[in-house]
């Protein structure tokens, strides 16, 4: 390179650095017009309402195959123990124990009975079923389900509207979600909820669990002890009329001496075990109906109860949501006359009457 050539190389890079930087490009921010938040919101509301739904079918869907679990372990399970002679051997012999401890105290014996019938039931059908699924894991996982499709809605609405996501965002935390503060902890926003993962986390969310729970009762939103109590009742009811043939037998040998007396009790056990086998069909059979049946009602109420079933948590958010975006003169949108009135959150508090 000669010195010509080297002498405008350098002028070039010295101009170069002369030259002042450019000035940053100033981005005007998205004006969002009223009318265009109106239909936002009337779309987040049919959004809210689309989510509820679908929820729904999931939730039908989930509690069938949990009622069909529970009753294939009644199958293989509790009902071959129960009616089984040596089961019936020990649990007459509880029902006699039972009744001589009862001290006078009216259907003791039949409490007790129930009760021990109850936590049979439990550990044999409904404990190795809710390892997979029950009723409280639905319940939770209808309001993710819930808040999962809203999300999705939300970035379309977004979006649709060319309404930025920064902008939509700051919207979504001015609508309540859960209200059941105070504390501010037990109050969660429909931002919070759709952008909480996993959504169990969040501590409003234990708070709308906990509500459903009290609605349902102590036992929880899963308990089927109220409704398998009566199939209890009548079995212990059974052993009790049992008892008095045995025990009359059993009085009968003590009397007739210690050789005779253990011959007539090996005879009279025999007796009842060819009893209880012919009997056992028939016995099946009942304490089958009693389950369904009982069964049946208490899976009846957790579909369909607004405030103590599955669904009770999504359409608690679903109606706040809803709630706080309609005009406060008419009802929440999916809420009819007769509905049950969930009391939606006011856009201006995050407080709700429990």
């Amino acid at each position: 390179m000669n010195l010509r050539s080297l002498i405008v190389a350098v002028l070039v890079v010295l101009a170069g650095c002369a030259t002042s930087p450019r000035a940053p490009v100033n981005v005007a921010p998205v004006i969002v017009p009223t009318s265009t938040w109106q239909q936002v919101d009337r779309e987040i509301v049919e959004a809210s309402h689309s989510a509820t739904e679908q929820t729904k079918i999931y939730a039908r869907g989930a509690m069938d195959y949990w009622r069909t679990r529970v009753y294939e372990l009644t199958e293989e399970n509790f009902i071959p123990w129960f009616s089984s002679y040596w089961t019936q051997e020990w649990l007459s012999m509880k029902v006699s124990w039972y009744t001589i401890s009862a001290k006078g105290e009216q259907d003791a014996a039949e409490k007790r009975l129930a009760s021990y019938l109850l936590q049979a039931y439990q550990e044999k059908v409904l404990a190795p079923v809710a390892v997979e699924i029950d009723p409280d894991a639905i319940l939770g996982l209808a309001m993710s389900f819930y808040a999962d499709i809203l999300k999705e809605e939300l970035q379309k609405i977004s979006t649709r509207h060319g309404v930025p996501m920064a902008q939509l965002n700051g919207r979504l935390q001015k609508i309540p979600a859960i209200a059941l503060g105070p504390p501010a902890a037990r109050n969660a926003s429909l931002f919070q909820i759709v952008h909480t993962d996993p959504l169990n986390t969040l501590p409003a969310y234990a708070a709308l669990v906990e509500k459903v729970h009290q609605a349902g009762g102590d036992k929880g939103v899963g308990s089927t002890d109220t409704a398998m109590a009566p199939v209890a009742k009548r079995a212990s009811q059974r052993m009790e009329a049992e008892m008095a043939p045995r025990g009359a037998a059993s009085a009968v040998a003590a009397a007739a001496g210690k050789l005779a007396g253990g011959l007539i009790t090996v005879g009279v056990a025999g007796i009842r075990a060819i009893i209880q086998a012919n009997d056992r069909p028939d016995s099946e059979a009942l304490i089958r109906s009693s389950l369904g049946n009982t069964f049946d009602k208490a899976w009846t109420k957790l579909v369909q109860n607004p405030t103590s079933g599955v669904m009770a948590g999504t359409l608690y958010m679903a109606a706040q949501i809803e709630g706080s975006l309609a005009d406060h003169t008419a009802p929440p949108v999916g809420l009819s006359a007769g509905a049950v009135d969930w009391t939606p959150a006011q856009p201006t508090t995050q407080q709700n009457t429990p």
